[in-house]
């Protein structure tokens, strides 16, 4: 099986050793790394809610998809990785803004602590 390794510029560059996402076998799955709410341009965290970290780390899943020739519309499983569970409904209504109908699959789980103390990590699985 050959793997590519998808990397833009439109989405913030990895922090440690791992790809923005992994396109197999010959682009037909996408597997993205987790998106954390950073602005690209800035590198830094943006808003301190959790709907705006939710937004920017959506936006960053899609441009890293987008990257891959893929879209959002592609997504088949999501993995959405919480600080806080109590954050959930917030969390969901902007995921609605992104995701409508025909929705992935997804889990959510809360976790202890999220890379640059962040609210929010969303990774996916597209096929195309």
């Amino acid at each position: 099986m050959r793997k590519e390794i998808v990397q833009t510029d439109n989405a913030p560059a990895a922090i440690g050793p791992y790809s923005q996402a992994v396109s197999v076998p010959a682009g037909r799955m996408i597997f993205t790394a987790g998106q954390i709410p950073i602005d690209p341009k800035t590198a830094l965290s943006v808003g301190g809610d959790i709907e705006s970290q939710t937004r920017q780390a959506l936006k960053n899943l899609s441009a890293v998809l987008e990257a891959a020739g893929a879209t959002l519309e592609d997504v088949v499983k999501t993995t959405v990785f919480l600080k806080n569970m109590s954050d959930f409904a917030k969390m969901n209504a902007v995921y609605s803004e992104f995701f409508q109908m025909k929705y992935p699959a997804r889990s959510a789980v809360e976790v202890a602590r999220l890379p640059k103390d962040v609210l929010i990590e969303i990774e996916c699985v597209a096929v195309i």
